[in-house]
């Protein structure tokens, strides 16, 4: 009786890790990202009705592919029948093959960027591009994509089906463009892999702070995107950031999955091969006029460079948020802003730019801002407001991992 609740466990895991390299592939063959999606949920419909009663097997994620692949030949097999046998009854009906890939030095087999590209397209509003591919790449519910983006849930439901349509009648290639289209996408696709990394790096919701599977894809994908576009300076950037960010991964988290703040992470186990694959992709962008992810990448390189919190360089990380708030303006950039302040020139100072933020209407339910409220104004001795931030901070997140370090912080501070 324990198989059937350990299998849908297991399927539930195994599908929200691999769905978005199955949609990749499977787009691949039928050439729509929402069809490809449909068919990928057929898979995940097989492995519920066999893995309880066959077991799981060794390799569930290539089962799946391999389930959802199968049933895109079949449909494509369906389409060429029917379009063959309207050719023979005379209709006026015209069936090409799917188009063969070209040929080019720039062309990249990587299913996975061809689906960031595609749905990076230009005829999707920004909002649409971010929900569908946090949806598929991302492997986030719907749901969760709207507590991230504090928006109805139907709204971002609309909007990814919506998304999938219009993707679907404009008849969008799903391919890496060349030239001018390539460059006009790239820009989204650079903040794609950054929210598909950034949610790996702080899940949204769930048990586990951590989804390694989505940062190691938004890596690979930069990774990929600079041996692609050489000349970018923020595709270096980016890649430089993720690299910081990704160096520190083993150190965040306790064997238990508990997470470590920067301050007390063990600095040994920061991956120094990442640390210095970052260093050489951030002498790679620009240093004369710097864009947003070379200033966070700047940003990054500062704690990397620090042996011990002790040693870090708060008043230069300061001053590249500032440069960030004027290059990029956000309340999140200002809120970070407001900690590195606080460190530089002491809580009460940043304690003043987080009062600031606190009537931002998008920050209003985001967990972060009285988490640093909390944080400051226990620093300056004021034990009860913080403890009320901390409350609100605790409530407002919807990961179990963040929520039992806010309360930690709670139990931790002094009773008077």
């Amino acid at each position: 009786m324990e198989a059937q609740p350990t299998a849908a466990h297991a399927i539930e895991t195994v599908f929200r890790l691999e769905s978005p390299r199955v949609v990749a592939g499977v787009a691949r063959i039928v050439r729509d990202v929402g069809i490809a999606e449909e068919l990928a949920q057929d898979a995940l419909v097989a492995a519920l009705e066999r893995w309880p009663r066959d077991g799981v097997p060794d390799n569930p994620g290539a089962w799946l592919m391999a389930t959802a692949r199968h049933r895109a030949v079949d449909l494509v097999r369906r389409r060429e029948t029917y379009a063959r046998k309207l050719a023979e009854m005379g209709r006026d009906l015209e069936t090409t093959a799917p188009p063969e890939e070209p040929a080019d030095p720039e062309d990249i087999d990587d299913d996975l960027l061809r689906l960031v590209f595609t749905t990076c397209h230009p005829v999707l509003s920004a909002e649409a591009r971010t929900a569908l591919t946090l949806r598929l790449l991302g492997g986030l519910t719907t749901a969760e994509i709207a507590r991230a983006y504090l928006v109805p849930e139907p709204t971002i439901a609309q909007r990814i089906v919506r998304a999938k349509r219009t993707l679907a009648t404009k008849n969008v290639a799903f391919e890496v463009p060349y030239g001018p289209d390539r460059e006009a996408r790239l820009g989204s696709v650079l903040d794609v892999i950054y929210l598909i990394f950034n949610e790996g790096y702080a899940a949204t919701a769930g048990d586990d702070l951590l989804r390694p599977g989505l940062c190691e894809d938004a890596l690979r994908l930069a990774r990929v995107l600079c041996v692609l576009m050489p000349k970018e300076p923020e595709v270096h950037a980016l890649t430089s950031l993720l690299e910081f960010q990704a160096s520190r991964t083993a150190a965040r988290t306790g064997p238990d999955g508990t997470p470590v703040l920067l301050k007390d992470q063990n600095r040994r186990r920061w991956n120094r091969m990442l640390i210095a694959r970052g260093i050489r992709a951030l002498g790679r962008a620009d240093a004369t006029a710097p864009g947003p992810y070379a200033l966070q990448a700047a940003i990054a390189a500062c704690h990397a460079h620090a042996y011990t919190y002790e040693e870090t360089d708060w008043r230069t990380i300061a001053t590249l948020y500032g440069l960030l708030a004027a290059r990029a303006p956000s309340p999140v950039v200002e809120l970070n802003r407001a900690v590195a302040v606080s460190m530089a020139e002491g809580p009460a100072e940043g304690l003043k730019l987080v009062d600031a933020l606190t009537a931002e209407p998008a920050l209003r339910d985001y967990h972060l801002l009285p988490s640093v409220r909390g944080d400051l104004l226990a620093r300056l001795g004021r034990t009860a407001e913080a403890r009320e931030e901390f409350v609100r901070a605790a409530g407002l997140t919807r990961n179990e991992r963040e929520r039992q370090l806010l309360n930690a912080k709670l139990h931790s501070l002094p009773d008077h």
